[in-house]
């Protein structure tokens, strides 16, 4: 299986929502056991690219690898001198190669259907699997990796996180554009509840604290991490977050963060032409619409959902030894019906929108909200 296709894999294995459980726990193997590249062949590489003698670096490199993921391998090691324990990942052979030839075939691929289907390619399709091609060929470039890792450190330092959150330090002197020698930290993933409840008493406090970390980079961060799987976010033996592999990194520039905060204010506001010039600005719709019959038909969609009756039930059980509420919110079925219409009506008119400036950052939140 090629490397774009294990990331798909892991997609699947980190949203349980929306894929039966036997695909998520069988996918959950593209995280870290995809086939290993033989040791002697990570030693001539590690020797190629380091230019010395192994030995004068590392004091022992562990021969049995950690973790073998799509692009990369990782393998336990310990550093002369200091006797830091380290994680060496190394970047498998071919897998550049590999890569664009998968990532050509997916662009081949949105290319037809846009072609066959001219609705499709207001979805920007091709500009997405582009702007995906891009970031994934980032991530066979270690020293970009590594400058994205101290980036995201300097951002827990300024603003205090550090008790909070962490991620692994860099050793520059071991580390090239393809292989990259990092801080060893010890944790469990967070989608591993039975070892988490071993080291916190609240494990949802620990997701909080991921999710408020993240969410703050979006703002302090030239760059956020776009690659937030059940594999990259670990809860650390200290109780810290531990945030790993930050090969896939999103931008979102000032302009867009601009129209978003905008939007997130009209919305409160109700200023439906304001929200229409907001979508038009942060690259989510087309530009030669028409604002004022975008806003109108925005004030349909809002005013529907703000319409919806609602009811909120409350149940109580009890048990032996304690007692459950549970609450669930029950909508009039005729009106979440229209609604759909109204929003299938909506999708399908000359401003259907073009998420490709923030496709990463909703691929992230859908990960997010899926632990």
């Amino acid at each position: 299986m090629g490397a774009t296709y294990i990331k798909l894999g892991q997609f699947i294995a980190s949203t349980p929502t929306l894929f039966p459980a036997e695909y998520v726990e069988e996918f959950q193997n593209c995280f870290d056991k995809t086939p290993a590249v033989p040791f002697h062949e990570i030693e001539a590489i590690l020797r190629q690219e380091l230019k010395q003698p192994l030995e004068n670096i590392y004091e022992y490199i562990d021969p049995v690898p950690i973790a073998s993921a799509s692009i990369a391998q990782v393998h336990g090691a310990r550093l002369r001198g200091s006797q830091e324990e380290v994680v060496i990942k190394v970047l498998k052979p071919g897998i550049e190669d590999f890569l664009i030839a998968d990532l050509n075939f997916l662009y081949i691929v949105a290319r037809t259907l846009e072609f066959l289907s001219p609705q499709v390619s207001r979805a920007s399709l091709v500009g997405i699997v582009g702007d995906i091609r891009e970031s994934m060929l980032e991530e066979v470039d270690f020293q970009k990796e590594a400058a994205n890792i101290e980036s995201f450190r300097d951002y827990l330092e300024a603003t205090g996180l550090t008790k909070q959150a962490a991620a692994p330090k860099v050793h520059y002197h071991c580390s090239t554009k393809q292989v990259l020698t990092m801080e060893r930290l010890y944790g469990v993933p967070l989608t591993d509840l039975d070892s988490i409840r071993s080291l916190v008493s609240i494990p949802e406090a620990s997701l909080i604290t991921a999710l408020n970390v993240w969410f703050g980079s979006l703002l302090a961060c030239e760059t956020f991490h776009a690659d937030v799987h059940a594999g990259n976010l670990w809860l650390l033996r200290d109780g810290r977050i531990g945030f790993l592999d930050f090969g896939i990194v999103g931008r979102i520039s000032p302009r867009t963060w601009a129209a978003v905060e905008t939007f997130l204010t009209s919305i409160a506001s109700g200023q439906y032409e304001t929200m229409a010039v907001s979508l038009i600005r942060m690259g989510a719709t087309n530009n030669d619409i028409d604002v004022k019959s975008f806003a109108l038909d925005l004030e349909k969609i809002f005013s529907s959902i703000q319409d919806l009756d609602s009811e909120l039930i409350i149940a109580a059980s009890r048990g032996p030894n304690s007692e459950t509420i549970s609450t669930n919110i029950a909508v009039d079925e005729q009106q979440m019906n229209a609604l759909f219409l109204d929003v299938v009506k909506f999708s399908s008119l000359s401003y259907f929108f073009r998420t490709r400036k923030l496709v990463l950052l909703n691929v992230c939140i859908m990960f997010l909200m899926c632990y």
